[in-house]
């Protein structure tokens, strides 16, 4: 790997603080998010003198969110750097989402000095232990000797495993000198993976013995768009995809059905679980009841564990998505289009264009439903606009109703589902790309969480856009309650102006909780040069309708009309018809 400076080209005596710091530059970390003292200064004072920047955060989860963010966007080593004890341990939550993301991170974790480990000295923590399940490399530098193989090692394995790695500093090894002249450096090769051709040979049998054949797109397709669609033309085979492949096989696509899922469409939904032939495509998608029950499922992902982990599989081959297609399209008989092919489009034409067309409505009396502000930001956002959504319904409005243009990217806590992550991941993003539109869009809960780091777009001049959508409660959840029959628990939240917490904090702020005046605030808002907050006012019961109905739902949100009418909600539950019927 080539990058400034060569950690093998030193001195025959340095610091482990500086070979650590270089390290990481020459295996191309742009950025370091966290919060500086005690065990870490060392470092970051050789941070301060090389050509990584130091990103000053206010709580060093909002960094964790932040760096994964470039980390994906970007595709390269991203670092985070964290105290000894509580400051190294706030990081967890946000390497998580790293981790399930895939994201190629590496935590600097200082430690308490060596000779005081094993004694419950104050702010010791076993960051061993802690960070062990959300790690591919997790270990110490126990000697200042081991410090460029150690630094090296956890750098490759983020980079090759593509995840988040883990190393543990003890600040008197930082302080230490290195006498190893060792040129250990970092290698990260990209080798074409596909699978033997008599596996590919038996996946071309089971596909063209198919007669109603579905590919199920995952994230894995990112870097073989044209592929899937040639494989898509080839068997003339409607396209599902799941929530994370969205940015790349959604636009521009004639095969294309939707995604499916909860929070997918019906038209996605119901083909997948009509065919006859599931081709899944880097997928690893968690929800078994989403399966075909009777069809032949081929699996391809570049990831072995991956096969077969969901849902029984006919045939699971491990391949990058593209070489994998590169070499089966050959094999593969060309075909007509079929019933089976025009019904499944067709419906899905018709499933777009009946959400479409009650997304683009506003509420009652001038009200503001969530997918309808989620149509006029998408509308009014710059065309390579990167957006990225807290969990929850704002997420769901994010996912629905804003179409992919080949542009854009949308990023969500799809597989870890942790709130805070919106306005905190869209600080990396911005950070990783300055000159393009970022667009938070939050939840209230989710951004009340780690509001704090409302303060580093100021100090750290990233101009994001954040929108709160505010029903004044944690509505996915009170959701969730609703369809198990519950009356609504402890999910209100008694929120501030957001706006006004904003110009206080330095930002622009605004607020808007009319339909007929939101096209106007969303373009102020858009319109600032600096970080700009816009609080929208949302409906407060609108519920995010799944692609099928259940009876055990169905009978749960009977069962609460019931019970709310009983306890004296009769009004929620026709607020709730009327916002949503």
């Amino acid at each position: 790997m080539t990058g400034p400076p060569n950690p093998g080209d030193r001195a025959v005596s340095q610091k482990v603080a500086k070979v650590i710091v270089d390290t990481l530059q020459a295996a191309g970390v742009r950025n370091c998010y966290g919060i500086v003292g005690d065990t870490l200064n060392v470092i970051a004072g050789y941070i301060d003198k090389s050509d990584i920047d130091w990103v000053h955060m206010r709580h060093e989860e909002a960094g964790a969110f932040a760096a994964q963010a470039e980390a994906q966007l970007m595709e390269r080593l991203t670092a985070m750097a964290g105290t000894c004890g509580p400051g190294s341990l706030h990081f967890i939550n946000g390497l998580y989402e790293a981790y399930r993301n895939r994201a190629p991170v590496l935590l600097l974790a200082t430690q308490i000095p060596s000779s005081e480990l094993g004694f419950r000295f104050i702010q010791e923590v076993d960051f061993k232990s802690v960070f062990k399940d959300c790690s591919v490399y997790c270990d110490m530098i126990y000697t200042p000797e081991q410090a460029l193989r150690k630094t090296v090692l956890a750098c490759q394995t983020a980079i090759a495993k593509r995840g988040p790695a883990v190393l543990i500093v003890p600040v008197d090894i930082a302080k230490s000198q290195m006498h190893d002249e060792t040129p250990y450096r970092v290698q990260a090769p990209r080798p074409v993976l596909r699978p033997s051709d008599a596996e590919l040979d038996h996946m071309a049998g089971l596909i063209n013995r198919g007669e109603k054949i579905v590919i199920y797109g995952g994230s894995g397709c990112q870097h073989a768009r044209p592929q899937v669609l040639a494989l898509a033309e080839r068997l003339k085979a409607p396209i599902s995809h799941t929530s994370r492949a969205k940015d790349f096989l959604e636009w521009e696509n004639p095969h294309n059905v939707g995604m499916t899922g909860l929070l997918g469409n019906e038209a996605g939904y119901h083909t997948v679980l009509e065919c006859d032939t599931l081709v899944m495509l880097g997928a690893d998608f968690a929800w078994k009841q989403f399966y075909p029950d009777k069809a032949t499922i081929i699996q391809v992902d570049d990831d072995p564990t991956h096969l077969g982990q969901r849902h029984p599989v006919t045939l699971g081959l491990t391949g990058d998505i593209a070489a994998t297609l590169d070499a089966l399209l050959p094999r593969l008989k060309p075909r007509d289009k079929a019933s089976f092919y025009d019904h499944a489009l067709a419906r899905h034409a018709k499933v777009i264009e009946a959400h479409s067309d009650k997304a683009h409505k506003p509420g009652p009396d001038d009200t503001i439903p969530g997918k309808f502000a989620a149509t006029v930001i998408d509308r009014m956002a710059a065309e390579d606009a990167l957006f990225v959504a807290d969990d929850g319904t704002v997420g769901v409005w994010m996912l629905r109703h804003m179409p992919a243009n080949g542009k854009r990217r949308t990023f969500a806590s799809l597989l870890h589902g942790t709130m805070a992550g919106g306005m905190t991941s869209a600080l990396g993003l911005q950070k990783a790309q300055p000159d393009r539109q970022v667009i938070a869009l939050c939840g209230d809960g989710g951004f009340a969480m780690l509001m704090g780091d409302l303060l580093t777009t100021v100090q750290e001049n990233l101009p994001i856009k954040i929108a709160v959508f505010d029903n004044a409660k944690l509505g996915f959840v009170e959701i969730e309650q609703k369809t198990e029959g519950m009356v609504d628990l402890y999910t209100d939240l008694k929120n501030p102006d957001f706006g006004e917490v904003a110009k206080a904090c330095g930002l622009w702020g605004g607020t808007v909780e009319h339909a007929s005046v939101l096209d106007a605030s969303v373009g102020r808002w858009l319109a600032e040069p600096g970080p700009a907050l816009l609080h929208i006012k949302v409906q407060p019961l609108e519920l995010v309708m799944p692609p099928f109905t259940e009876a055990e739902p169905a009978i749960g949100m009977a069962l609460y009309t019931a019970r709310a009418v009983l306890q004296g909600k009769g009004g929620d539950v026709l607020e709730m018809i009327k916002e949503n019927l």
